[in-house]
């Protein structure tokens, strides 16, 4: 970490909760929690905020994973992409089918309802200011109601927003994070390679 973040050690309150959180779900701690705790007083504001969203997200959890992992490919974040890569095996089946998706999902055989979905989500990764109504229109022809093309603006800026802040104070994936198939995994390193890698 680039920044001086609060250790396990000496975590209190709802530090110690956020850890305990990590550490029960994963058996560690993760970088992307750690990093919030350079400010401390953000922490609960944030997870709360982060709760929210997600559990009102209009859309299903594969959509959220798909359009999380187009944004990663374009801050770039390789910490984003391995996470979420690895989860999409199970969505798509394969890992060959991630790295389809990755290389260019709107030839990886998905259907038009996800394609016109990764198109926005990459078009607000890499240029939001370039987004238009034609764009909001698409989304419409194959069904998406507003709340829905809200909620795919929300999680691909979102994570903008955090892979930046994740890079910028120097989180990054841990090992159980890094697939022990180096092809995959470097594929997936669409940005700073982790020092965890050989």
């Amino acid at each position: 970490m680039f920044v001086k973040t609060i250790g396990e050690d000496e975590a209190k309150g709802w530090v110690a909760e956020s850890y305990a959180a990590d550490r029960s779900r994963l058996g560690f701690v993760m970088s992307a929690t750690a990093c919030w705790t350079a400010r401390p007083d953000l922490l609960p504001a944030w997870e709360d905020f982060y709760t929210k969203v997600k559990a009102g997200f209009s859309l299903s959890s594969r959509d959220w994973r798909l359009i999380t992992f187009i944004a990663a490919r374009h801050v770039p974040s390789t910490y984003c992409s391995m996470v979420y890569g690895k989860m999409l095996v199970d969505d798509l089946g394969s890992k060959d089918r991630v790295l389809a998706v990755q290389a260019d999902f709107r030839t990886a055989g998905l259907c038009e309802r996800d394609v016109a979905m990764l198109a926005y989500a990459e078009a607000i990764a890499r240029n939001a200011s370039q987004v238009t109504g034609l764009d909001v229109d698409a989304l419409r022809a194959v069904g998406f109601r507003d709340v829905q093309i809200a909620d795919i603006a929300l999680c691909a800026s979102l994570r903008c927003f955090m892979a930046r802040f994740f890079d910028a104070t120097g989180a990054e994936p841990e090992p159980a994070f890094i697939d022990q198939d180096s092809d995959f995994s470097d594929a997936l390193t669409v940005g700073r390679k982790p020092r965890h890698m050989s």
